[in-house]
């Protein structure tokens, strides 16, 4: 990519700065390039930057660009996940793990990678080790995404607490979730979709000084209509965002489609 894409339209509600193009890849070229930039800067002051990283088809054309973004020292990054199903077989496709070794961790060799294991066999030790990981030192940047439902990670409705006490835990997917799963066509149906799985809470997240969320699509219309425009609840874990003091919504045409 030799430049930034050029929004079509810029505006924040409350803090949340929400940024539309033209189309999905402009999209996340321009989210890349923010990132890769907000890196360096960091990069040039701190011995290490930690970054967390949402896995789904929503952040393809974001991954590819930072990917293959030219002069970033990845020696130096500390790479974590936000989520990961219970019970997949540890080489599934369709483990948030793999799918993030495969698109950015195999290609650009992260210093450091800590992956949440969802085959674990005591789960609650499990989250209670990757919160101690997370907490070694404050989390720079999240690179996130939105379901359909308005989740962040696997915080649904049903269970995303604003102020959760716990930094990861073990949580019952919503229908809603699963479902998206399928449209995202990372499983034939509803039954093959994993019931619970292990997620980093919305404190947790929230906790970074940066904040990149990209969110495509037509499927995602309505969650981000409820995230700009409705009242900030958990009802809609995503509107959370809109106290973020450093956080931009990246959307294209589709996703945008109605707002006002």
């Amino acid at each position: 990519m030799t430049s930034r894409p050029t929004p079509l339209r810029t505006f924040r509600q409350d803090r949340l700065h929400v940024q539309i193009y033209a189309s999905r890849l402009e999209m996340g070229q321009a989210a890349a390039a923010d990132v890769a930039q907000r890196m360096q800067e960091l990069l040039a002051r701190q011995e290490r930057v930690r970054m967390v990283f949402a896995a789904a088809p929503s952040q393809n054309e974001f991954l590819a660009t930072l990917a293959g973004w030219p002069g970033l020292d990845w020696r130096r990054v500390e790479a974590f996940h936000m989520d990961e199903y219970v019970g997949l077989p540890a080489d599934a496709p369709q483990g948030f793990a793999n799918f993030l070794r495969q698109r950015l961790w195999n290609l650009v060799k992260p210093g450091r990678v800590e992956c949440l294991n969802g085959n674990a066999p005591d789960l609650q030790a499990e989250c209670a080790r990757y919160s101690a990981l997370l907490q070694e030192r404050p989390i720079d940047i999240v690179c996130a995404g939105i379901g359909e439902n308005g989740h962040m990670a696997f915080n649904d409705p049903p269970v995303a607490d604003f102020n959760d006490p716990q930094l990861v835990k073990i949580v019952t997917l919503d229908p809603v979730c699963r479902m998206q799963q399928v449209h995202d066509g990372a499983f034939a149906t509803l039954d093959e979709v994993p019931k619970q799985a292990l997620t980093m809470t919305m404190p947790a997240l929230m906790s970074a000084r940066w904040l990149y969320c990209v969110v495509p699509g037509p499927t995602k219309t309505e969650a981000v209509y409820r995230t700009l425009q409705g009242p900030i609840s958990t009802a809609c874990p995503a509107t959370i965002m809109r106290r973020h003091a450093n956080a931009i919504l990246y959307l294209d045409q589709e996703s945008a489609a109605k707002l006002p």
